[in-house]
């Protein structure tokens, strides 16, 4: 995307939204009880999590949560009544889909995979690569109504959303319910409202570092406590990116001050021996044509990293083990094939991707680790998985 795309892209975003002016477990079986219009919502955050950012045009609340897990889980929510966002997202796999590229209602594929929206709501960028979408209310029209790629297919066709919506009793109540205020609360605007509250409820951070982390010493295996040293080690540098809370530096919080958007190219590939990344996967360079942001992506956070596979922006890493090897190696060797190239020498390529010396020792207490990063209670909780 060019710059002037991207400038384009936002003032859309901006006009569609415009235009279209935690619950219990157990899914109702009636309708809903209205809630007044504002209800204090209190955060239950793990041990040193941050209060996440909201937008005051956007409070929580448990019904619109409530809401957006129905709108989440919906294959209405598909023009095709073929897929919702969790048919990219699923519970299971902390909310990510097990594919390299995802694969839209009308068969169209996308070029990447889909991140995990675990934490979701203390992400500055939302995407792989598109410093412009920052609010999960706009995000959520990307996949709703975006054209290239095609995903739920509804371009053009908002009212015919919203009446598909009011033929279900039980929205006509959830809306309601959600947004007592309004005279026609079933709109476009609400539906991203919704699924960006339950996106923001999203929270992970009950792994067994985390209780390690929190004082229990017996959390984690030794192996694993060995890997965690690796992990923070200078030598290995891998905290450098996947840092904090959010084991990312593109986490933020309510407390943050300013935030500087970060994307790095870690040498995945290097087809001309001048730094190029495959034409359909330039990374931040897609939207600001600088050079020197050739194959820059986002820092993915590392909860649930285990049930996360394949990795890279495009799934080109199949398992952890070939992680690992392509961060000590330094960068990524193609011996073959339309993407060959050793992107060790990528002149692009962020210099902390150095390499490092990887023993068999090392590699064991790293991908212990690594399994110690999923959070169990997270990818089974009930009040996240599929109220129909």
């Amino acid at each position: 995307m060019s710059p002037a795309r991207a400038g384009l892209f936002a003032l859309g975003v901006a006009a569609a939204l415009a235009a279209c002016s935690t619950e219990s477990s157990d899914s109702p079986s009636g309708p809903p009880e209205r809630e007044p219009a504002r209800i204090a919502w209190t955060w239950d955050l793990p041990p040193g999590f941050p209060v996440p950012i909201v937008p005051a045009d956007n409070p929580m609340s448990a019904a619109s949560a409530l809401l957006g897990r129905h709108l989440f889980h919906d294959e209405r929510l598909s023009l095709s009544g073929t897929q919702s966002c969790a048919s990219c997202h699923q519970q299971e796999l902390a909310f990510t889909e097990g594919r390299a590229h995802s694969i839209g209602s009308t068969g169209m594929p996308h070029p990447r995979g889909a991140l995990s929206l675990a934490n979701v709501a203390y992400m500055g960028s939302l995407t792989w690569a598109n410093p412009v979408l920052v609010r999960l209310e706009a995000q959520a029209l990307v996949p709703i109504f975006g054209t290239d790629p095609v995903e739920l297919g509804w371009s053009g066709r908002e009212r015919e959303l919203e009446a598909r919506l009011r033929d279900e009793p039980r929205y006509v109540a959830l809306f309601d319910a959600a947004f007592p205020e309004e005279a026609e609360p079933v709109s476009v605007k609400n539906v991203v409202r919704s699924l960006a509250t339950f996106q923001r409820t999203l929270i992970s951070g009950d792994s067994a570092v985390d209780r390690f982390r929190a004082g229990d010493p017996e959390a984690l295996s030794e192996v694993a406590r060995r890997g965690l040293g690796l992990f923070e080690s200078e030598a290995f540098g891998c905290s450098g990116c996947h840092a904090g809370f959010g084991l990312s530096d593109a986490a933020i919080s309510a407390g943050t001050e300013a935030f500087e958007h970060r994307f790095h190219n870690t040498g995945l590939y290097d087809l001309d021996g001048a730094g190029a990344y495959p034409a359909d996967n330039t990374g931040l360079y897609a939207t600001t044509g600088r050079a020197e942001d050739m194959g820059a992506f986002r820092t993915p956070g590392l909860r649930n990293v285990a049930v996360t596979a394949p990795y890279m922006h495009d799934g080109s890493v199949a398992t952890l083990d070939e992680v690992l090897d392509h961060y000590a190696r330094g960068g990524r060797l193609v011996p073959s094939g339309p993407h060959a190239g050793d992107g060790r020498d990528n002149p692009f390529k962020d210099p902390r991707i150095a390499g490092f010396v990887l023993s068999d020792e090392d590699r064991a207490a790293m991908l212990a680790f690594f399994d110690a990063l999923t959070d169990e209670a997270f990818v089974t909780d009930p009040r996240f998985s599929d109220p129909w």
